[in-house]
């Protein structure tokens, strides 16, 4: 995509659905739209078996990073100045804006433009825990790099970095720029949430239910 993406000050939540072979085209070749949100989309899913109901209500969020005008492949903001050092992180991830988020207790502390899967290989939704963590990791399939690699699938879908750029595109995965995968491995661990949608938007202040 050769425009920016926007940061808006809300975020998404909807339905999500599994990408199919109709699913949006790689960046090289996608019509650039007008406008293109950036929203976070939170799927109504069954609850993970490690949450309960007062977890789950209790997620809201509180805080987006003021970010002016658009974002660009490769480009990545991180602050973690007026949030809490310590809380339940969650990451989301937008396939339709091609943005991914960290929050931890509510609070945006990063965000980054994202690379995702072409048509033939897509980039499935839904909410997945990180179920392993692999700073230098190498695919066994494609023997390639995976740096700072976060599993979220027994089929090897996971977070990486990659060289974000224009016309990239990935297997499946959700590639990010280097420099913000490792602040991103460092900042999650075993277990928290990641949540791939595309979309539909929720101000903030609501509570993430999916969360």
């Amino acid at each position: 995509m050769s425009g920016g993406m926007l940061h808006p000050s809300y975020l998404a939540l909807g339905v999500a659905a599994m990408c199919a072979a109709t699913s949006v085209t790689i960046a090289a070749t996608r019509p650039v739209p007008a406008h293109v949100l950036v929203s976070r989309v939170v799927p109504p899913v069954t609850k993970l078996p490690h949450q309960d109901e007062a977890a789950s209500a209790a997620y809201t969020i509180k805080r987006v990073l003021p970010i002016k005008g658009a974002m660009h492949m490769g480009e990545f903001h991180w602050d973690e100045a007026g949030a809490p050092s310590t809380g339940r992180v969650i990451v989301t991830v937008d396939l339709a804006a091609q943005v991914i988020s960290i929050f931890r207790d509510g609070y945006e502390i990063g965000t980054a433009a994202v690379l995702y899967g072409a048509d033939a290989k897509p980039t499935p939704t839904g909410v997945y825990p990180i179920t392993q963590k692999d700073a230098t990791h190498v695919s066994n399939i494609y023997d390639a790099p995976m740096p700072y690699m976060l599993r979220l699938t027994n089929d090897g879908i996971s977070i990486h970095a990659s060289e974000v750029r224009d016309g990239y595109m990935t297997h499946g995965c959700i590639g990010v720029p280097t420099a913000f995968a490792k602040k991103l491995f460092e900042a999650v661990k075993l277990g928290d949430t990641v949540i791939v949608t595309r979309g539909e938007k929720l101000d903030v202040g609501k509570p993430v239910t999916a969360a």
